[in-house]
């Protein structure tokens, strides 16, 4: 219940504080929103949430698998790093509120997906677990690259001149390399070690049956 609270104050700060109207001159700000959303809120209410009754994974197993939910985020979070819908998400507010749901909505398909359920059903997903928080942070890690080095800006603002918003633009990226690629690398490799704690056990079952 604490991690659900800290994940829902994580929320507030991040929508209600200063950093929507930063976003709009900043790409840096905007790439902040987003890894505190997926990378930091979404685990957070995932953990507070599995195995409580209102986890829906429990209700709707099916729903959940944690491969195709790491293919929902990944194609969520591309789209709306194209220029044009990035843009429009960074100075229209239905937009940004649009970009900011299916952030929040992904990132938790994905996080219950791998974090959800009784312990059986998370027990019989961390593989699969394993292999979707891993994608994530690649493709994470992927995208930072490709923000954080390019010699151009892709995003360019009214009253922002090139160098300024090549240099915001490195900053967002590194963000997202950082933040996104570590948190999910991090996520995948704990379950790796349950995975082989479990394995470790049942071998030693296994020999004393």
């Amino acid at each position: 219940m604490r991690a659900l609270v800290l994940g829902g104050c994580t929320l507030a700060a991040v929508w209600l504080g200063p950093l929507p109207e930063l976003a709009q001159r900043s790409f840096a700000a905007h790439m902040t929103m987003h890894m505190a959303v997926v990378a930091v809120a979404a685990p957070l209410i995932a953990i507070g949430l599995a195995g409580l009754r209102w986890d829906p994974v429990r209700r709707f197993p099916a729903l959940f698998a944690p491969i195709p939910a790491s293919i929902v985020e990944l194609v969520v979070v591309w789209l709306w790093h194209a220029p044009l819908l990035h843009h429009a998400a960074r100075h229209v507010l239905f937009a940004r509120v649009l970009e900011q749901g299916t952030f929040l909505a992904s990132g938790l398909l994905l996080w219950l997906s791998v974090l959800g359920g009784d312990a059986k059903t998370r027990d019989s997903r961390r593989g699969s677990g394993v292999l979707a928080l891993l994608l994530t942070s690649m493709h994470m890690t992927l995208l930072g690259a490709l923000l954080a080095l390019p010699p151009r800006a892709l995003y360019g603002h009214a009253g922002v001149d090139d160098a300024a918003s090549l240099d915001d633009q490195h900053w967002g990226g590194a963000i997202m390399l950082v933040v996104g690629g570590l948190v999910y690398l991090l996520g995948g490799l704990w379950l790796a070690a349950q995975l082989l704690r479990a394995d470790a056990a049942a071998a030693r079952k296994g020999r004393l049956t």
